[in-house]
């Protein structure tokens, strides 16, 4: 069968916001786009996902979590917070190696949703890594301060200052640490994460003295923290899930390892593996600490500031206070170089799409970086550590990540059962378009002289194109039918995905109203929960679309338990997403306005997507061959 080209590039209606992109291919070097160098390798990736995700909160969050929700029962708190993270590293697995080029989800959304929700993700993990770093940077000088002997132990050109006449207290240690990082950055993948691999490894280093003498202590001492009257469960089971929900924040951070894609010599094989592996060792350090530490001392007893260090002192082990306060400087750091690492990538990839202007999408021809992004955001990120306590924001830094997660899992369940059966071609290859369906066209459309005698019994000759030929009339009704059976299967796929987010939106919603007398949250609990159920059970019944064993770049890790696994993470994401608070979504919806009047007035009319012509996905190396666009 032939095909019909069609311009779905329009800047206006609702259209635009529809536009998908195709999988950066073969053809992109060739198109004239900069390429990031290829240097990372998996044992790198591991360093970049352990170092972004392993931050200071552990050697803070355990006190509070066990004190307030978990007790004894917070190793098992982190296992299942563990398990939920994991439901998106597989799904992030897949599309990284399918998809493997700069932007992490806002590339994955653009491909699989379309330009108004990935430029929306986009815009809000911009906001996530900006926030996210500064709040990261001003909690390193508080820890140097400490390790120097007090809080006013620092240089006076590095102390925290308070100026009364703007009522901000300024942090010039916080601004020099992102400049510092900054300038890391700049100067190659290879050599950046070669240091981040270094301070990661102090941290783990940190984290294994405290595993292996905490289990000495413990020994010893017979750990008293399991031997409290309560018992292992003292908040019962709904304390320990919700001690999960709120210990799930610290496992965030593997996705910086999906952002460094295009860099990445292998993408197919080691990038799920750096996903995966990275994961899992933060999931072991974070249960072996947390098993070590509440079995020391009993959880009403924890230190909800300095639980690690206190534990350890309280058996009279002062010299562990410095070498926590070691372990807290380097997971902070490491963090801090994880925080700012991605967001360069997702401005570049953004520019290269023409929703940012080129600026952001320049690649420095000899360290093979995107030097003036990552400037720009380290500028940015200084500016805000320098001046402004941004603690009150870090709850922004949640919602970017907890977007993209959900947003990943939607396109896990739209490249399995409706992918996209178009591709956008650039404007400049309409010669061989043209081509091509003139070709094509005639093929369809030729008579072919036929002997009946000769070829009576002959039911399977065949057009040169492989496809069956008109003259049986029997075979190309069956194709037809074939035809309009696949478009039912997709619209049926369509419109039970769309049921199953509805079905999660309603059924968190009416679950985390507490204000909602019952009598009207459990209708709509009801209600929610059967049209989740629905879609489950029918995307589990319907087969999935062909076309995904030919998505993107094949021979990579394929995300199992499909449907189920990708809609119990839209669930767990979209259950954190609606109880962050009413405080951080007011804050982040400015934010989101001001990125809607931006792609209204810039990214909507300068996208390259505007001028795109849509062609079938079967047909386009055919024409890229044809055309001057060789790889």
């Amino acid at each position: 069968m032939g095909f019909t080209d069609s311009r779905k590039g329009s800047s206006w209606g609702i259209g635009c916001l529809m536009r998908r992109k195709q999988v950066d291919s073969v053809h992109a070097r060739a198109e004239g786009r900069s390429q990031l160098a290829k240097e990372l390798s998996i044992l790198q990736l591991i360093a970049i996902g352990v170092g972004s995700t392993i931050g200071a909160g552990v050697y803070v969050l355990i006190g509070t979590v066990a004190r307030e929700h978990s007790g004894p029962a917070l190793t098992i708190s982190f296992l299942i917070a563990g398990i939920a993270a994991a439901l998106s590293a597989f799904c992030y697995a897949e599309l990284s190696s399918r998809c493997p080029s700069a932007g992490s989800a806002y590339h994955y959304s653009y491909i699989c949703v379309g330009e108004g929700v990935a430029w929306l993700i986009g815009w809000a993990l911009i906001l996530e890594y900006t926030i996210g770093g500064a709040a990261v940077a001003r909690g390193i000088s508080p820890n140097l301060a400490l390790l120097f002997g007090g809080s006013d132990s620092l240089p006076a050109f590095l102390a925290r200052v308070y100026i009364p006449w703007l009522d901000i207290v300024i942090d010039p240690c916080a601004a020099i640490l992102v400049l510092l990082v900054t300038l890391l950055l700049c100067v190659g993948i290879k050599e950046s994460t070669f240091a981040q691999a270094v301070v990661t490894s102090a941290n783990v280093c940190v984290m294994v003295v405290v595993i292996i003498a905490g289990g000495y202590l413990g020994i010893q001492t017979g750990w008293a923290g399991y031997n409290v009257p309560s018992g292992f469960f003292p908040f019962g089971v709904n304390g320990m899930l919700a001690g999960s929900a709120t210990v799930f924040f610290s496992y965030i951070g593997f996705d910086s390892v999906a952002s460094t894609a295009e860099e990445v010599k292998n993408p197919q094989r080691d990038l799920p593996l750096g996903i995966g592996i990275a994961l899992s060792i933060c999931c072991f350090l974070y249960m072996m600490v947390s098993a070590i530490i509440v079995g020391l001392v009993p959880y009403y007893n924890m230190d909800p500031d300095t639980p690690i260090s206190s534990a350890f002192a309280s058996h009279g082990m002062q010299w562990a206070v410095y070498l926590i306060t070691a372990g807290a400087i380097t997971a902070l750091f490491s963090t801090l170089m994880g925080s700012i690492l991605p967001q360069p990538r997702i401005l570049m990839a953004m520019a290269r799409d023409g929703l940012l202007p080129s600026f952001f999408s320049d690649v420095n021809k000899r360290t093979q970086v995107p030097v003036k992004s990552t400037v720009g955001t380290g500028i940015v990120a200084a500016i805000l550590a320098f001046c402004m306590d941004v603690s009150e924001l870090a709850g922004m830094v949640s919602v970017g990540t907890l977007l993209a997660f959900t947003v990943v899992a939607v396109s896990i369940l739209i490249l399995r059962y409706v992918p996209p059966d178009v591709v956008p071609l650039p404007p400049s290859l309409q010669d061989s378009i043209d081509t091509i369906t003139l070709r094509y066209s005639s093929e369809e459309n030729e008579e072919e002289p036929k002997d009946q005698t000769d070829s009576a019994g002959d039911a399977n000759v065949t057009s040169s194109d492989g496809e069956s030929s008109t003259s049986f009339p029997l075979i190309e009704k069956e194709a037809v039918q074939a035809k309009l059976k696949e478009q039912k299967r997709r619209k049926i796929a369509a419109c039970n995905i769309a049921s199953v987010c509805l079905g999660v939106v309603i059924l968190t919603s009416a679950a985390s109203a507490e204000s909602l007398p019952s009598l009207i949250r459990l209708p709509l609990c009801l209600v929610g929960g059967l049209i989740l159920l629905c879609g489950l059970v029918v995307l589990s019944w319907i087969d999935q679309d062909d076309g995904r064993h030919s998505f993107g770049h094949t021979g990579g890790f394929i995300c199992p338990f499909v449907p189920l696994l990708p809609i119990c993470c839209i669930l767990i994401n979209v259950y954190l997403l609606i109880n962050l608070g009413s405080g951080t979504w007011f804050r982040v919806s400015i934010w989101l306005v001001i990125g809607v009047l931006v792609y209204l007035f810039y990214g909507r009319t300068h996208s390259s997507l505007t001028d795109a012509v849509y062609v079938p996905t079967a047909h386009a190396d055919e024409i890229y061959r044809s055309s001057d666009y060789l790889p």
